[in-house]
Order: C-alpha cells, then structure tokens, then sequence
C-alpha cells in the first residue's frame, strides 16, 4: 500500500474541494446574504490550509498508484468530500443535524439526489447552489478532474480512473490517461455551457439554469424547487432538460466521437444502439399509454411527460415534471424496470449500465446454442469485437452482488418500519444512484422520515452503487490487506 501516494491524492482532492467551497460565498455576495459567506469560507480555507501543508510536506515523493492503492483512495475520496461537503449546511444552521447534512451531501457527490429536505424552496440560494454544485463535481467525478493535476504532483491516475470510472472498462482517447481526463471535462464543461443557455434563453434565470444544468449533465436530479422541473409548466424547457438527459447517459467517448467526426464508430457501438431503443421504445409505448388513460388531453402532451420522465429514471436523474406514483400501472411498470437498467457504461448515469444488460443477454443465448450444439464453438460480440469470458465473469458476478444488496438494502429498510414498496423502491433508488422512486419515496416524498442509523446505511449504499460495488467491497476483503 503506498501511504505517500495515497495521503498526497486525498490532499489534493481536499483542496480542489476547498477551492470549490469558494463559489458558494461569491453566490451569497451576489444575493445579499453576507451572513451565510463564513458557512462556507471558513471550511474552504480550512481545507486548502491543509492540502497546502499536506503536499508540502511530502514534496519530495513522486509515485505512482497500484491497483490497491486505487480502489482504497477512490472510496476515502468520497467519504472525504462528503464529510466536508456537509459542514457549510452544519455551520449555515441549513441542515442542522451532520447525519442529515452528510446524508444529502453524499447523495450529491454520488448523483443520487435522494433528498432529506421538506421545503426546498425555503433554503438560502447559497446553499442550493452548493447542493448542486456537488451534483456536477460528482457526476463526471471528482477523481477524474484530479487525474488531470495528479502529473503536477508526481502521481499516475490510470488505476484512479479504472476505479471511479462507472462502467466495466475504461477507454482511452489519447496515449495518455491524463490526456483523456481533460478531453472528457472540456466536454463535460462544453455541454454544460450550452445548457445553461439554452435553459436560459426558456426564461429561467442564470441561478435556476445553473442548478438545473448541474443537475442534468450529472444525471443528478437536485432541483431548486419543490416540484422540479414541473414547476415551470413550459414544454421547452422540459424539452430542453429530456435531451440533455438522454446526452449526459450516454457513454462520453461517443460524444468525442461524434464531435470529431467518427459516425461509424457510433453506428457500430451496440451500447449506443440499445441505449436510445430502450429510450425511445419506453417513450412512445408510455405515451400512448397516458393518452389512451386520458391523462393528459392530446397525444404530443403524452409523449412530452413520458419522454421526460422515462430520460429521468432511465439515466437516474430523477427529475419529476409531474407525479408519475399517479400514472396509470402499464406507465409505473415501465418506470420500474427502467430503474433497473440505467445509462451507458462512461455516462454519469448510474444503475447496472446498458452494456451488462446486453452482455449478459447475448452470453444467455449462446448457452442456450450451446444446449443445441453442445460440439459447436460460440463467440459472444460486442461491437463487432470478441468479449472475453474474463470480462462476461466480472458483469455476472457484479448483477449477482448487485441483487444481493438490493435485497439486503429492502431488509434494512423494512426494520425501519417502512413498507415492503417503499423499502424495495428505496433500495432501487439509492444502490441505482436515481434519488426518487415509489410510496414513501416517490416523486412528491422525500427521506426524512428515515432514522438516523438508516441514513448512515443508505449514504454507503449511495457510494456502493455510485462506485460499482467492486471498488468499496474489495476493502473489507482479508486479502485486500495483505502484504
């Protein structure tokens, strides 16, 4: 285990954090709330205070990171930024209990966007902003945008980019990993530019655009309203959001791809190809279903509401425009299994990936070719390449540990008290990273009513899923710990 490497990253890691608590205070000089601005400055000096000294005292080390070294800083990383991502809503008086504080905190950092507020609206703007901000640092990833300084400080980030990066692998873009990390914030920063304006120019203000923004490209779901998105009962700006969130869970390398021009990767990449019929299928079936229930009054207006809320639990934004708990069953049973796929492999989307799904289901059927001809010799494709059985081995064992905690999860939820719906959908919501999900969490709900202990529980579930459950359990391994 290389300790120097590891307390050097957390270091740096502090101080991006620390430097990023400074927006928040220019928000509340802007809004005339000078009273919250210590809530924030006081944290953000202390952590670049001792990420200074920190890096300063290990100036002489220079290594690289080993596997092990990798999966343990990824998860400290996230334990970290949440554990000082909450102090401003302690100190600020926002969320007075550190339980509740962390609890949202991690929820955004992990892009779950499962939330403990019951009047979001009554919360200073400085500190929604520093709610969502923690969306966008979180959803491209905060280890990912360290990758990009670690060269400064002597460190690799290739097993830092395996470890955080959501997915079964990791491409690369340019011969350097460092060099992939920058291409995929520009474009991750690019888009969130365009949204901004574009929500913008839909009559939101810049404050709104921003955390909606953040939101969206994150695939996060926090929103500075009540009641979301519907807040603003405008077809634009619903619009606009629904095909941001259909680009933010799809994979990044194929936004590279289009923006240089390589169309026939994208055609050939079967991910891609699945991702967008799965969308566009569970649209239009959901759709007509609404029109045909009379929901809503023509058929656009029913394939608007259910474009945007099958993109929200698609790519587990969680974003509501109305409440779908309401819908008509054929609609919630199509919610309910988009909770279990998620976005692409290299989106900020959370749950099981669309890959998995694919890669299981063609290494099912070539078993059952196998029944058939138990001579013959199978390969199982994806686009167009051989998938090794390494990797096949790896997807089953993952959807295997990915059943286990979502039962677990639903035990520990029911010892609350909670329902077997509500601990089920709240299992689904938290591990799959998508925040709402039905009864006692669904889109009008909220966690609040959780105790204590089961926040603390859900808040590693939260990092479980977000980190793709091999990274955090490999730690409580016994042989993770030997030399």
């Amino acid at each position: 285990m290389k300790g120097f490497a590891i307390t050097r990253a957390l270091a740096a890691i502090l101080g991006i954090i620390g430097l990023f608590l400074l927006t928040p205070v220019i928000v509340a000089v802007f809004d005339s709330t000078p009273e919250f601005i210590m809530s924030f400055f006081l944290p953000s000096m202390a952590s670049i205070l001792i990420s200074a000294v920190v890096l300063w005292l290990t100036w002489s080390y220079r290594g690289d990171i080993n596997p092990r070294s990798g999966f343990l800083l990824v998860s400290l990383s996230w334990i970290l930024v949440s554990a000082v991502g909450a102090v401003p809503f302690v100190l600020g008086d926002a969320i007075p209990s550190y339980t509740d504080a962390f609890f949202e905190t991690m929820s955004g950092f992990t892009t779950t966007g499962a939330s403990i507020l019951t009047e979001i609206e009554a919360m200073p703007r400085p500190f929604l902003f520093w709610r969502s901000l923690t969306h966008w640092l979180g959803g491209m990833g905060i280890v990912v945008l360290a990758v990009a300084l670690f060269p400064l400080l002597g460190i690799g980030g290739l097993q830092l980019m395996k470890a955080e990066a959501p997915g079964p692998d990791v491409d690369r873009l340019t011969s350097r990993i460092t060099g992939t990390a920058k291409i995929l914030w520009m474009i991750y920063l690019g888009m969130t530019v365009l949204e901004t304006l574009l929500l913008m120019l839909g009559g939101m203000s810049l404050f709104d655009s921003l955390t909606h923004t953040f939101g969206t490209l994150a695939t996060g779901g926090f929103s500075p309203k009540n009641s979301s998105v519907g807040h603003y009962n405008s077809p634009y700006l619903q619009n606009v959001i629904t095909i941001f969130m259909v680009l933010a869970g799809t994979n990044f390398i194929m936004h590279y791809r289009l923006l240089t021009g390589r169309f026939r990767l994208l055609w050939r990449n079967s991910e891609l190809k699945a991702y967008l019929g799965i969308f566009i299928v569970t649209m239009l079936i959901m759709g007509f279903n609404l029109y045909r229930e009379g929901v809503y009054p023509d058929l656009a207006t029913s394939l608007r509401f259910s474009g945007f809320q099958t993109a929200s639990i698609l790519t587990t934004t969680g974003y509501a425009t109305a409440d779908f708990a309401l819908w008509p069953g054929l609609s919630q049973a199509l919610l309910f299994a988009m909770m279990f796929i998620g976005g692409s492999a290299g989106s900020t989307g959370g749950g099981v990936k669309v890959v998995r799904i694919i890669s299981l289901l063609k290494q099912g059927f070539t078993e059952m070719k196998y029944l058939l001809h138990p001579r013959s010799v199978f390969t199982v494709k994806l686009n167009g390449s051989r998938l090794k059985k390494s990797v096949v081995y790896t997807i089953t064992g993952f959807i295997i540990l990915y059943m286990f905690f979502l039962i677990l999860t639903t035990v520990v939820v029911a010892m609350d008290g909670k329902s077997l719906l509500t601990s089920f959908s709240t299992a689904l919501a938290t591990l799959g990273n998508i925040g709402p999900g039905f009864a006692g969490v669904g889109p009008t709900e909220n966690y609040s009513s959780f105790s204590p202990a089961i926040k603390w529980f859900l808040s590693f579930i939260m990092m479980l899923g977000r980190l793709e459950i091999y990274t955090v359990l490999v730690l409580f391994s016994p042989q993770f710990w030997r030399r």
